[in-house]
């Protein structure tokens, strides 16, 4: 049974409401209609069922497709996957919306679809609105075709392609929304949100998974994963690409002024308030159900009630994209003396700030009596590194001249 919300978490995107910000991504997850049941009981506000395309389409996987970026001791800190779009053609994809909108009627169960020219775009998505779904995100993040410019270039980093699809997908999508799922690999992902816009998109994914290499077997020199001792790229997602993710939202938010939905890295409530901060509205979730299963979603949303009732906030809408206008240039920036300032009674006396500071940064911190470490404030230049190495968190960059706790 999900916790009473303290505060009103619902939110409305392109005219569909949703119960919460909470959304299952479209991923092994929203691949199955038992799991899909089971997530939306659990929960979620929506789902957004795995990418589909035409009956005829090739899918053809190759296992395992999922390894895991372990990070110190933490296994599978991120996950790298060379999945490919679903099994399931849009005939039987179209059948789990029906059911599912008729099982759960107050949540939001969207179709992800893809495509190769015209006519299967179109196919695909007239069949998706067709079925009933509240929204058809179109997923131009992944290899589509040849439909961009350059050879195994995605479609969405083409803005004059990703428009021109994007056009056709409305043509056929009546009533039903459209949102476009964006790249983070461009150079500027605003521009290819600015051209979805101009032709009718009514909102924007930001972003996918990272193109990436997971590591190399260093007994016998394998990429990772290995599948009979070959290996290829992967999409990278999980908390690791969470700050790249940000930024993207944040250049969209900001600059194509347009309705964003955020994707990748989020792993808790924490990490989806800072999206909907910089102009999310929903936020959707994939490696963290992978990881920790359906339930989390009770936590998310007490969590975050619970945060927003503390600070007097009411409602989400409140501060949607509160944090944009404190993202300036670099050179807008205030230049003060900042040191840092150690909190002794919460240190651990580990010595970490001492050795990155020795190695990393100015040599201001040395290590006294005990192990307490303290600051040298003529050397100190406030870099931050120690307060981002300290695990205690007991280290906090105050502005010169305002003294010591």
């Amino acid at each position: 049974m999900v916790a009473a919300q303290k505060a009103d978490l619902s939110v409305e995107l392109c005219g569909v409401r949703f119960e919460s910000p909470f959304v299952l991504a479209a991923g092994p997850p929203s691949d199955d209609l038992d799991m899909l049941r089971a997530g939306l009981a659990a929960g979620w506000a929506g789902a957004v069922l795995k990418t589909t395309s035409v009956e005829g389409t090739k899918v053809d996987l190759a296992n395992p497709i999922i390894s895991g970026l372990d990070v110190g001791k933490e296994r599978a800190a991120a996950l790298g996957n060379i999945d490919l779009i679903s099994v399931h053609h849009i005939d039987e994809v179209g059948k789990r919306i029906e059911k599912l909108k008729g099982e759960f009627p107050d949540r939001v169960i969207a179709a992800s679809i893809s495509g190769a020219d015209e006519v299967s775009w179109q196919d695909v998505a007239r069949r998706a609105a067709t079925a009933g779904a509240d929204l058809i995100e179109a997923s131009f993040s992944c290899p589509q075709g040849g439909l961009g410019q350059k050879p195994r270039a995605m479609l969405a980093q083409d803005p004059e392609a990703s428009a021109r699809v994007c056009s056709w997908i409305k043509d056929v999508a009546g009533a039903t929304p459209v949102v476009i799922k964006l790249t983070p690999q461009v150079a500027d992902i605003a521009e290819i949100a600015l051209a979805v816009k101009g032709a009718g998109a009514d909102a924007v994914c930001v972003g996918n998974t990272i193109p990436a290499l997971m590591g190399v077997d260093l007994d016998d020199f394998v990429p990772i994963p290995q599948l009979g001792g070959s290996s290829t790229y992967c999409g990278l997602s999980g908390p690791a690409i969470k700050p790249m993710s940000l930024r993207c939202v944040a250049e969209v938010a900001g600059r194509a002024r347009m309705p964003v939905v955020a994707s990748g890295g989020a792993a808790d409530w924490r990490d989806a308030l800072e999206f909907v901060l910089l102009g999310a509205s929903v936020v959707q979730f994939c490696t963290a159900v992978m990881h920790r299963g359906f339930g989390i979603v009770e936590g998310f949303i007490d969590g975050m009630a619970s945060h927003l009732e503390a600070k007097g906030i009411g409602s989400l809408d409140e501060i949607r994209g509160a944090a944009l206008s404190k993202i300036v240039d670099h050179d807008e920036l205030p230049r003060k003396e900042v040191r840092a300032v150690i909190d002794e009674k919460a240190c651990v006396r580990c010595g970490m700030c001492h050795v990155s500071c020795r190695d990393g940064a100015h040599r201001a911190i040395d290590v006294g009596e005990g192990g307490l470490p303290a600051v040298d404030d003529g050397r100190c230049t406030g870099c931050g590194l120690c307060a981002a190495i300290c695990p205690a968190k007991c280290i906090e960059m105050r502005e010169a001249g305002r003294g010591r706790r």
